[in-house]
């Protein structure tokens, strides 16, 4: 077996939700594989149990987490992509911005040409960067 690593995002009860938003947004962005709680299991009933999905050439699991926790994401760890174009980064910028906090506003910041640093409405971090 070849040691993998892969980003893991734990929601609680918004899984499916952020990761139709993620995929929707980014160019050959897809759901590889979906398991939901069904009745009498752990977790809510319709809520995710694992997924996996491909954004930007990333792959990324979650789960919604049957248990509830204190925590939540944090910006100290945050989904970091180089975008093509001004126009992706802002696109992107605004999508993944709705609803949530700002971080840093969009700028130059003298080690790229534009950037972003963002939390989405679910928590997760994404700083977006045109190199």
């Amino acid at each position: 077996m070849t040691t993998k690593l892969t980003p893991f995002l734990m929601f609680q009860g918004a899984a499916q939700e952020a990761i139709r938003r993620y995929v929707d947004l980014f160019d050959n962005g897809r759901v590889l594989s979906m398991d939901l709680y069904g009745p009498d299991e752990p977790g809510a009933e319709g809520t995710v149990r694992h997924a996996e999905f491909t954004i930007a050439g990333q792959t990324l699991r979650c789960i919604d987490s049957p248990a509830v926790h204190a925590f939540s994401f944090t910006p100290a760890t945050s989904l970091f992509v180089d975008c093509d174009t001004e126009e992706q980064l802002r696109g992107l910028s605004d999508a993944l911005g709705e609803g949530g906090a700002m971080l840093m506003p969009l700028g130059d910041y003298g080690f790229s040409r534009l950037f972003v640093w963002l939390n989405d409405r679910w928590g997760v971090s994404w700083q977006l960067n045109l190199p």
